[in-house]
Order: C-alpha cells, then structure tokens, then sequence
C-alpha cells in the first residue's frame, strides 16, 4: 500500500527521484505540498490546485483539532472529503504548533497540555491522542508527536529527544489505521551526534518514512544545509525522507541535492498574499512602484493562469487596491512556481543534468535580501545618472 521505489539518482549529487504510493494516488518524488493549514490553501480551490499540478496537501492536526474537530472531520468521511480534495494528504501531530503558538504549555513526560491560541481553552496533547485525532483526519501520511526544541540549546535538544524518542513509540502502539503510513520525526537542533542519534533510533523501529523536524526556525541556511548533511545518510534509502516546513526555492533545491524526497511550506503562499511573487530570477515585490505600468506577466515563459492572463501592473493594482482577486492570482501563480520548479528537477534527475541545474538555479536566483541590496544599487546609479544629466544640462 506504501511501496516506494527509487526510479533515478543523480550521479553527482544525493538527488534521487522516487514514486511513492499511497490509497490516494502516486506521488512523484521529489515532491512539494502546498500547505492548507485548516484544511484550505488559502485563496485557492481544490480545482485551482489540480490545474497548477499539485499531488500532495498538507494540513494541521493542531488547528483542525481546535476548529471545527477531529471528530467532526471524521463524521464528513475525513479530510478527502470534508475539503473535496481527492489526492494524497498529509497531517503534522500539531507538535510544532503547540510550542510555538499556544497560550501557555505545561511539558510533562507523558505529553503536553496548553491553552488554545483561539480561545484559551484548555487541551492536552499526548502522542497517543494526536495519533487518534490524525486517524479521525485521515490522511494518507501522519507524523508522531515530537517536541521541536530551539535549535541553538544543547541542553534543551538532549531532554526533548529522549521524549521525541519516546513519544515515537507510544504513537507507533497506539496506531490503529494501516491505511495511514506513520512518519518518525528525527530531532536534535543543529547538533551532529544528536541528529545522528535520533536518526539511528528512530531507523532502528522501522517506520515507513523518516520526517526532518527542527529546521527552518532560527538556524542560518549554512547550519541548516550542514544538519542535512550529517542526517539524511543515517536514514534508510529504501524509505521517503521528508523535510519538515522547509520551501524557500534555494532551500528545495539544496535539500534536493542531500537527498529529500518531500517538502512542504507555507512561504509561496504566505508571500503571494503580500504581494511577494516567485520567478526563477528571485522575488518580485509588486507592491513596488517599479511595476505599475509594466506589461510583463510576473514571469515570461510560466504557463499558470495568473502569468497567461494578466499582467504586472493590474496585479500590482490589485494589491494597492487591496482587491481579494489578487491575493488569488498571486498565489495561483506562487504554487505553479514551486510545482514546476519539482517537475524541473525530477526531469534533470531523471536525465542525469541535475548538478548542472543546481548550479545554474542557484547562480540565477537571486534572494530576497539580494533583492534589497540589488534595489538600492539601482537607485543610487539611478541617482547617479540624474545628477550627471543635470551637470551636463548647466
């Protein structure tokens, strides 16, 4: 029910290309999901995420457990059919939420108990309950209970693994679904012997795939990157490897490089909202005067709805006129980005090319803080220019 099979590995690099069934469909690998947290993409409909191509959504225990419930997710026949999304899902335990959203946190060995974000309501979270309430959502991929620590704190990574350990097999004892593969979170900050240790325990209870957790919240790209490094060979080859919350551009294709298979994030969506658009050149900020009169689509070439219908500068009066459509066409256009970008890579690891993709991607994107400083540079020749001309004309 959950076979994965390698189809192609890059020469070069750790890349690999995989297909990963599920009761849902096949999953091309790699492979990125776009996050509908409470069981939405914001903005978009399921049709609008079949047409950008997407095979995968992800969405949070922690939010759909406090609004509108589990259970009542469960009586509508799960999240398939509660959102009318008919392709492979998957559900985080609500872990990383509790830590970093809740009201107040009470940790305990046997789990945790907080207040809603919402309400103040109080709830306790133990790894059997989140995997009852996952069984209820029903998505094809469900994680265990893990406790993200702040990856910087040694003494903080050590405790919290012993309960990221533990709590892993209580959530495997307590798993009553086999038509639900249960994903091992490997933990342990930015520190190589702990990764190294979460990784060897966790691959030694044979789960069907191994999550990445604790990255992306406050480490630099470089720490991240060599986290990766030290991880991924530790975990076993014949089974997914999933790179928790990680989607920056640059980011999939470094992960990509170390061998990950699955990604998920909410960035093309959250930065679409604000008016922040992916091309393959960087970020486009269209709140900027730069483009009120630009004819251009957000990017020349990108075949999604947004690129092949309007233009730079009626999005950008969109955003200025805080209209609601086009917080849609970016992000239509955001998640075609990212999911032409993975079917990119597959075909160069398919082709045996993709190190010289990496290379030529990463030479030509240009990140967000470039952006600013490649802004600022243009201003200051422009001003440069103004002040020549106005020389020349005296």
């Amino acid at each position: 029910m959950f076979d994965f099979a390698l189809t192609a590995q890059d020469p070069q690099t750790q890349a690999r290309a995989g297909a990963f069934e599920t009761p849902h469909g096949k999953l091309l690998t790699p492979v990125f999901a776009p996050v509908g947290t409470q069981a939405t993409v914001k903005t978009l409909t399921p049709r609008d995420l079949a047409e950008a191509g997407a095979t995968l959504v992800l969405s949070n225990t922690y939010h759909l457990y406090l609004r509108p419930g589990t259970r009542l997710v469960a009586d509508f026949g799960g999240l398939h059919s509660f959102m009318g999304w008919p392709g492979p899902m998957l559900t985080d335990s609500g872990g990383f939420q509790v830590f970093s959203l809740a009201q107040m946190r009470k940790l305990d060995a046997d789990g945790v108990t907080f207040r809603s974000h919402i309400d103040g309501s109080l709830h306790r979270f133990t790894p059997e309950s989140t995997v009852a309430a996952q069984e209820d959502l029903g998505a094809d991929v469900i994680m265990c209970l893990d406790e993200c620590a702040e990856p910087l704190d040694r003494a903080y990574n050590e405790a919290a693994l012993v309960r990221t350990h533990t709590w892993a097999g209580r959530c495997q004892a307590a798993q009553r679904r086999r038509d639900q593969a249960l994903f091992g979170i490997v933990q342990g900050g930015i520190f190589p012997d702990l990764r190294i240790e979460s990784a060897r325990t966790l691959r030694a209870m044979d789960f069907l795939g191994y999550a990445i957790g604790g990255l992306s919240v406050g480490e630099t790209k470089e720490q991240m990157y060599s986290t990766l490094d030290v991880t991924v060979p530790e975990l076993p080859a014949a089974k997914p490897r999933y790179l928790m919350g990680v989607g920056a551009p640059e980011d999939i294709v470094e992960g990509v490089a170390r061998g990950i298979d699955i990604f998920d994030c909410v960035l093309p969506t959250r930065v679409a909202r604000n008016g922040g658009l992916l091309t393959r050149a960087g970020r486009l900020n269209l709140r900027n005067a730069r483009y009120a009169a630009d004819p251009l689509p957000v990017e020349v070439g990108c075949d999604c709805y947004t690129c092949q219908h309007f233009s730079r500068a009626y999005l950008r009066h969109l955003f200025k006129a805080e209209e609601i459509l086009g917080l849609h066409l970016a992000t239509v256009h955001n998640v075609r980005f990212m999911l032409r970008l993975m079917a990119d890579i597959r075909a160069h690891i398919a082709g045996g090319t993709f190190a010289a993709f990496r290379e030529r991607f990463l030479r030509d994107y240009r990140l967000p803080d470039q952006e600013v400083r490649h802004a600022q540079l243009e201003r200051r020749r422009q001003r440069q220019a103004e002040g020549k001309s106005e020389k020349g004309a005296a």
